[in-house]
């Protein structure tokens, strides 16, 4: 019945061109939770938070069916009127933002911190700001939890892809956390927890062991000061589907709603949630191009490196910066800077003069690695984990601290505060200053505005339609790529390049 009376709404071409190496991005982000009052709960407060996001705030329709019975059931979170999706993940009972989908970095970024504005402005009207703080970060110090900021891309796949292609990846990212790293105090250890989950344990979380055959725990490592990476400790597979205690570098996803002819979601695991700006467009931008060169077929071959897994944690923890890593084909040792300057090389004899965007960030990718190579420490205006650990080293100096004194996590945690009147992030950016790709405008327009060349942007004006009517739909259903609009109006958005306008 819905089939017959499908209503296809018109198709805006201006502008809507899918050009070669043009490809739709998004960030996932899993927020941390600390509440200072042992009488509130943090799985309350972020169902608080969700629910005065859409209910009072009215930005979004909340689901009314379960996405997913076990992971995202009913009422767990919605579609948002700026294209985004914000809910609460039953894995571990964390707030969880999902951007638009964008074309541009400019877009991706400012979409991603209208999220993070969303979220502090319930806080704020909740009068929580004094109980509750919000991280943007991607590690538990204490408790060895880890947790992600994932970044997908709309990708080509051909049959070969993760079976030979995707080998051309590894070395890239492992390496590219010499500039993408949020930086971290210490380390951690992974052990093997023979004896499982206990009864109680899962009893008072089930969800977070769903197709959890095996559990391990993490230790504090005594022997790491600073590392560059939050999550390279914790990464055990390279490609991995069932990530929970699991986790890649890599996940695959297979889904009709993120998929168009040979194109597929990318969905990359080893990513942190980067404060700077700069640090995550350059994050984003490089890893496009690289992607582009695996689509293209002109990845050469002397990228290749052997273990991948070992380099991630040995350039993460190398206190002497010199990051080495061990090449595949002939065994020979190359710092990452190298390894990174292969792919920048590949990617200019390729792509250079294609676009602003791209003229952009290869002339920012060599700079970068070219001041890395001189001097690291001198990038702290624009790499997060040089100014963090310019913060953590000047307060410990400070205080007369050791790198293994535990009140320098809590200033480690405090970089990541989603607050600015809070955040040493945003305390540093303004001393500094850090630069920046996006401004305070860009961030407030894209509370309430999507993308206008994706999908995200038809969504969003039947999100607001659904929203104007009084009383308010009963009748609905909406996911990325289609919206079910009461009974029997199905709204189309297969298309992620169409703006559906």
């Amino acid at each position: 019945m819905a089939r017959k009376n499908k209503r296809r709404p018109k198709r805006v071409v201006e502008n809507m061109e899918h050009l070669p190496g043009d490809r739709i991005i998004g960030i996932e982000t899993e927020f941390g939770c600390l509440v200072e009052n042992e009488n509130i709960r943090p799985e309350d407060v972020v169902e608080e938070i969700k629910d005065h996001v859409f209910r009072k705030l009215k930005l979004g329709m909340i689901d009314l069916q379960a996405r997913d019975e076990v992971f995202e059931p009913a009422e767990s979170g919605g579609f948002m009127i700026n294209g985004s999706r914000l809910y609460i993940d039953a894995v571990g009972s964390h707030l969880e933002y999902a951007t638009a989908e964008t074309r541009t970095i400019k877009d991706l970024l400012a979409n991603e911190r209208a999220g993070q504005k969303i979220i502090l402005q319930a806080i704020k009207d909740l009068e929580l700001q004094d109980t509750v703080k919000i991280y943007n970060n991607s590690i538990d110090h204490f408790r060895g939890h880890t947790f992600g900021c994932h970044e997908n891309y709309f990708v080509r796949m051909e049959d070969d892809f993760f079976s030979h292609r995707i080998n051309h990846m590894f070395g890239f990212l492992v390496t590219r956390q010499i500039f993408a790293g949020v930086g971290r105090v210490g380390g951690h250890i992974l052990v093997p927890n023979d004896r499982g989950p206990s009864y109680d344990e899962v009893m008072a979380n089930p969800v977070d062991f769903v197709w959890v055959s095996q559990t391990y725990d993490a230790v504090p490592d005594p022997s790491v000061d600073f590392q560059l990476s939050q999550r390279a400790d914790h990464i055990l597979r390279t490609v991995a589907s069932r990530v929970r205690f699991n986790r890649a570098l890599i996940n695959p996803k297979w889904e009709h709603f993120y998929s168009l002819n040979q194109m597929q979601r990318l969905h990359v695991l080893f990513g942190e949630a980067n404060q700077s700006e700069y640090a995550a467009a350059l994050k984003i931008g490089t890893t496009n191009l690289v992607l582009r060169l695996i689509e293209d077929e002109l990845m050469p071959q002397e990228v290749l490196i052997a273990s991948p897994l070992i380099a991630l944690r040995t350039v993460s923890r190398d206190p002497n910066y010199q990051w080495l890593v061990t090449t595949a084909h002939d065994g020979e040792q190359v710092t990452a800077i190298e390894l990174q300057r292969r792919y920048w090389r590949a990617c200019e004899a390729a792509y250079a003069g294609k676009s602003p965007d791209a003229d952009w960030i290869l002339n920012e990718w060599q700079d970068v690695l070219n001041r890395l190579e001189s001097d690291p420490l001198s990038l702290s205006d624009r790499l997060d984990w040089v100014a963090k650990r310019q913060i953590v080293n000047e307060y410990r100096e400070d205080e007369g601290l050791s790198w293994q004194d535990d009140a320098l996590h809590s200033v480690d945690l405090e970089y990541h505060n989603i607050d600015p009147d809070q955040s040493l992030y945003h305390a540093y950016r303004d001393h500094i200053p850090m630069r920046r790709v996006i401004d305070d405008l860009d961030i407030l327009d894209a509370t309430t505005d999507a993308p206008k060349n994706t999908r995200a942007f038809g969504r969003s004006k039947l999100v607001k339609e659904l929203l104007a009517q009084s009383p308010r739909p009963r009748r609905y259903a909406i996911d990325w790529n289609g919206v079910q609009m009461g009974h029997v109006d199905y709204r189309d958005l297969e298309d992620p390049f169409q703006s559906y306008a």
